[in-house]
């Protein structure tokens, strides 16, 4: 049994675990969260490989290489907007996997 340590300040609330919301059952994923974690970062490598690639490619374009207020809201908005789509791959990265009935445990 493991032992419950507060790691957080001491003064700050316990960690209260999320609810499920109403209307929304459990998703029931075949992959745990280890595989899911693994496809995650897979994907995350890919998606900044990407980004970071077309961001290379417009940053180019005549408009916006003659124009410095143009190129630093460039490079504000391509460097902060892969976060956008990369939300939702770590969230579904960091879903818990669903508690499984022991068959070892009696009843």
């Amino acid at each position: 049994m493991r032992a419950c340590v507060n790691l957080r300040a001491p003064y700050s609330q316990p960690h209260r675990r999320r609810k499920a919301r109403p209307g929304k059952e459990p998703h029931n994923s075949v992959m745990t969260i280890r595989t899911r974690k693994l496809f995650g970062t897979i994907a995350l490598l890919i998606l900044v490989a990407v980004w970071s690639l077309l961001g290379m490619t417009a940053a180019q374009l005549p408009w916006l290489a003659d124009s410095g207020l143009r190129q630093a809201v460039f490079y504000v908005v391509a460097g902060l907007g892969w976060v956008l789509p990369a939300m939702p791959i770590v969230s579904w990265m960091a879903r818990p996997d669903l508690a499984r009935p022991n068959p070892d445990a009696p009843g």
